[in-house]
């Protein structure tokens, strides 16, 4: 290996995952280089590479690809198309390159075959049910915007890594994160950190009885799920949706095939360190399926994911990836959540590329075997009564 890897500098004690790489030229990336930025990303999950403002789009679609070359898809399909859609306003194709995504904040001109692009970055008054007011915005208050794994939980499945690259970043300065959950937590972070949870630390920190019923639940996705939430709004820490009965009706979204409805298991499997990671996009999830058992009641369904998922966004356990220019990241999609951060002027400008493609194959399940080591007493006694 030609290139060394540190660990991010990190203060909150619950973040055990996280690289950062100074001496790597991913526009020179030979095989074996790529081989070790692999296993590091499934290792460590997010990896940040410093020093590539010179990077190409194609070279960002490349390096893409080469975790799951079988695919050419962005992961989003043409989803993100749809003028309803929840993350329609976020993202412009590059014309050459169309799986990368165009994404940040301000004027862009003659980038990259778009002539002009107003650009938004997302805000949460957009998407919260209860969001800051601009007073409070105005003293450099914050919120997550929306946790989430990007994945079209439609047709398609959930890319493997995503490639995020920070072409320019506004001016620094510290906002605070607040989470407006009744917490009183807060973060001190920069302007438009993007926040990331290890899925493998939210499984891990969850009592005993949970992991038991994460084991045996699977997770029922809405079909279009970004325009079914299109008119409903988000908790205030970005964790999922609150019912109000505005999701879009069977009858008001597209027509359906029941044969694209993803439904996975909640606990997924790393691909390199063989650990389990809790995985689920909380914003999507129509129903949850335990021993065989729908649910079938969205309020609660969302009430029981926030109970699963809710420890992992504490501000011990968030990495806040603090960006400079020519910054590349890399991360295990499937392994962490993610969200978007900061509340941008108009005078702030920020210019990102973002990549990610539809997987050839469906997210590795945690086994019996995988699964035996965190049974309970009395779970292993109930299996050999019953068996």
């Amino acid at each position: 290996m030609t290139f060394t890897i540190e660990p991010i500098k990190c203060s909150q004690p619950g973040v055990d995952f996280g690289v950062s790489i100074n001496d790597l030229d991913l526009e020179n990336l030979s095989d074996e280089d790529f081989k070790e930025l692999e296993k590091a990303v499934y290792t460590h999950q997010v990896v940040v590479i410093h020093g590539q403002g010179h990077v190409t789009p194609e070279t960002q679609y490349k390096i893409t690809k080469a975790f799951d070359p079988e695919v050419d898809t962005y992961g989003h399909g043409a989803q993100h198309r749809a003028q309803q859609s929840v993350i329609a306003r976020d993202l412009s194709p590059l014309p050459n390159v169309p799986q990368v995504q165009l994404l940040g904040h301000g004027l862009v001109q003659d980038h990259w075959g778009i002539k002009e692009r107003k650009l938004t970055h997302p805000n949460h008054r957009v998407f919260h049910h209860t969001p800051l007011s601009l007073e409070e915005e105005a003293q450099d208050k914050t919120r997550f915007y929306r946790w989430h794994m990007d994945a079209a939980l439609y047709k398609l499945n959930p890319p493997k890594v995503t490639t995020l690259f920070g072409i320019q970043n506004p001016e620094p300065r510290r906002q605070t994160l607040q989470y407006d959950d009744g917490s009183g937590q807060t973060a001190d972070v920069q302007l438009g950190t993007t926040a990331f949870i290890s899925g493998q630390h939210a499984f891990e920190i969850l009592p005993p009885d949970m992991k038991e019923l994460a084991f045996r639940t699977k997770v029922k996705y809405a079909a279009h799920p970004y325009l079914w939430i299109s008119n409903a709004r988000a908790r205030s820490n970005g964790l999922g949706m609150v019912s109000e009965g505005k999701e879009l009706t069977k009858e008001e979204l597209p027509e359906i095939e029941e044969s694209a409805i993803k439904i996975y298991p909640m606990l997924w499997k790393n691909p390199v360190t063989h650990k389990i990671h809790l995985q689920v996009h909380p914003a999507a999830v129509e129903d949850l399926i335990i021993d065989g058992k729908p649910m079938g009641d969205l309020e609660k369904v969302r009430e029981l994911l926030y109970k699963f998922q809710r420890p992992a966004i504490n501000p011990e356990n968030v990495l806040f990836v603090e960006w400079k220019d020519g910054d590349f990241v890399i991360f295990h999609n499937r392994g962490v959540l993610h969200s978007v951060v900061g509340c941008l002027k108009d005078t702030d400008k920020r210019v990102f590329h973002q990549c990610n493609l539809s997987a050839s194959s469906e997210p590795i399940p945690v086994t019996e075997e995988d699964f035996a080591p965190y049974h309970t007493d009395a779970a292993v006694a109930a299996t050999a009564v019953s068996s």
